[in-house]
């Protein structure tokens, strides 16, 4: 008795001291995934083990968010997760998203799947028009979202239609133009085909690279206003902080690159931004709400953060990860090629098969008709020895009637004719005689010369015959595969301080080193310049094709304010963006 009480207690203890539990339902880009966590959790706990899950190492791009009366928020990792303001119905969602975007996507994502979780985000805000894309690039950028799904172009299989189904315009670019489906899917697919030998991966990082110049991409955008009650937005970016008109979310009125901000902080709903200028003036915004006021500052610190970590040496671990990445890079690029050499070998050995299977078919041609010959040859032997043999009979029995007209003839002569009509019937009979021994004695020897002719004849098909056998040799002991040549198998400064008092936050901008981070940044344009200069060339020749099918009167704010930056010279990448406060020649800022 008292066994079983200890074994219950002993129960009850266990039972008590599992851990409570709450259902967590996770959303990434292209999956969804449920985890049972503790109560205790803070958010790092959530996050990594969502981490750990995809395999993803570059964790410092990305974060949880969530939603609170239509404002965006992202899961703290030192606050506990259920102590966020969070729906407490289970399963609590939330999405795993990029949270800050590298200023170039090609050096800073080193993971393949960091890559196809970038690509897939920036895809879904360019055709969902958060990202604003002018149609000629959506024409390009849509063309690699095809190769990365369907792999090469191969004409047998991707026949005009088989985009029908896919999602891959904006629809301000399609309701844009006066074109059918049929003719933007020919104008992908022209682009699409020009794409061949690229892998997935490297068709992603291609949109990817031409995405990362879109004036819009990677800004976030929040509304303010400024001490006069100036309506403005705020844009947070991997670059700096800019300030933009509302109605114009492209081009920013002025440009605070990180590197020339010494001070960002806010007390209340005031944020005030202090340039690293001590002749500039301070520029100060307010925001509707306290937690909007924190987004931005979290945004800040993150994007500053990482601003300063590019322009410091790699750290062991991402060190390693390039590494790795370069190192499994080569093996697949060695793999596509081994794959390629016997894609190659493969398709010669084919053709080769097939010109063998063709020549094959027409030996047995040459053959056969060689064959038919030959039986048209002794049949047209046969015959002509049968007439030979009918004509040679026909002249012996001409020339032996020949003989006995001669003999009656000679009877005739000799024979005595007493009366003068038997003479003269005789006469008529032996002229009669002369005449018909004449004609077949002609007869005879046409007989005889017809004869000589077939046989001539005959002597000449019995030389096509031999010749016509002799070529039917020579195709039988012709050898039927001919020897294959064989095919060679190729074998940085101090992170700024952040400091708390009272009911401010704040955080200061060291400023050592700026300026060799802003000549960098100088630098760095210079080189983006370079490479999107031949892009800008084929997007030019894209749009000049289709701008004679465009609907002017549909065209949006957007549209007018890109197609205006265009006049003016402008390009599409984000550097060249960024104002600095020093080109105003160190006036104070008015907005």
């Amino acid at each position: 008795m008292a066994g079983a009480i200890a074994s219950r207690m002993s129960f009850s203890s266990l039972k008590r001291k599992q851990p409570k539990t709450f259902t967590v339902r996770i959303v990434t880009m292209d999956a969804e995934m449920e985890f049972n966590c503790e109560m205790k959790w803070k958010g790092k706990d959530l996050f990594d083990l969502v981490c750990r899950t995809l395999g993803l190492r570059e964790t410092w791009f990305f974060g949880l968010q969530y939603t609170i009366k239509d404002t965006v928020a992202w899961l703290k990792m030192d606050k506990k997760v259920l102590d966020h303001d969070v729906s407490k119905e289970e399963p609590v969602t939330f999405h795993f998203l990029a949270k800050f975007y590298p200023e170039n996507a090609e050096e800073e994502l080193v993971q393949e799947s960091t890559q196809h979780l970038f690509f897939l985000q920036v895809k879904k805000q360019i055709l969902e028009e958060k990202i604003y894309c002018p149609p000629e690039a959506s024409v390009l950028l849509a063309s690699y979202a095809v190769q990365a799904k369907y792999g090469d172009y191969d004409p047998s299989l991707h026949k005009l239609g088989f985009l029908a189904q896919e999602e891959l315009l904006p629809k301000r670019v399609i309701n844009l133009y006066q074109m059918t489906p049929e003719m933007w899917e020919e104008r992908i697919t022209a682009w699409y085909a020009g794409h061949r030998g690229r892998a997935r991966d490297e068709a992603e990082m291609e949109y990817l690279k031409i995405a990362q110049d879109l004036e819009m991409y990677g800004v976030n955008y929040f509304a303010i206003r400024n001490k006069k009650g100036t309506e403005l937005l705020l844009g947070v970016d991997a670059l700096g902080l800019h300030i933009y008109d509302p109605e114009n979310r492209l081009t920013p009125k002025i440009s605070f690159p990180w590197n020339e901000i010494r001070n960002i902080s806010y007390s209340d709903k005031e944020f005030t931004i202090k340039p690293l200028d001590k002749k500039i003036d301070v520029f100060k915004f307010n925001s509707s709400k306290l937690r909007v006021n924190k987004l931005i500052l979290q945004l800040c610190i993150g994007n500053h953060d990482l601003f300063m970590r590019r322009r410091k040496a790699d750290s062991l671990e991402v060190q390693q990860m390039k590494a790795q990445a370069r190192e499994e890079k080569a093996r697949k690029q060695m793999e596509r090629q081994r794959l390629a050499r016997e894609k190659q070998m493969r398709e010669e050995a084919e053709r080769t098969r097939d010109e063998l299977e063709r020549r094959l078919l027409q030996m047995k041609e040459e053959a056969t008709m060689a064959n038919e010959a030959l039986m048209r040859s002794e049949e047209t032997a046969d015959l002509l020895a049968e007439k030979a043999q009918i004509t040679e009979e026909e002249a012996k029995l001409l020339a032996q009637k020949a003989a006995e007209a001669e003999q009656e003839m000679q009877r005739i002569k000799a024979t005595a004719i007493r009366t003068e009509e038997e003479k003269r019937l005789m006469e008529q009979k032996v002229l009669e005689a002369e005449v018909l021994a004449l004609k077949m004695a002609e007869e005879s020897e046409r007989r005889a010369k017809e004869a000589d002719q077939l046989k001539q004849d005959l002597q000449e098909a019995r030389e096509a015959e031999r010749r016509a056998k002799q070529k039917l040799l020579e195709i039988a002991t012709k050898p039927t595969y001919p020897p294959v040549n064989p095919i060679p198998a190729p074998m940085p400064p101090d992170i700024p301080s952040f400091n708390l008092i009272g009911d401010s936050l704040s955080f200061d901008f060291k400023d050592t080193d700026m300026k060799r981070l802003s000549m960098e940044i100088e630098k760095e344009k210079v080189e983006y310049m370079e490479k999107s200069k031949h892009l800008q060339e084929q997007l030019n020749e894209l749009k000049t094709e289709i701008e004679a099918l465009k609907l002017k009167e549909r065209e949006t704010a957007l549209d007018i304010l890109h197609n205006e930056n265009s006049d003016r010279g402008g390009t599409s990448s984000k550097h060249n963006t960024i104002k600095k406060p020093q080109a105003q020649g160190r006036r104070p800022i008015c907005i």
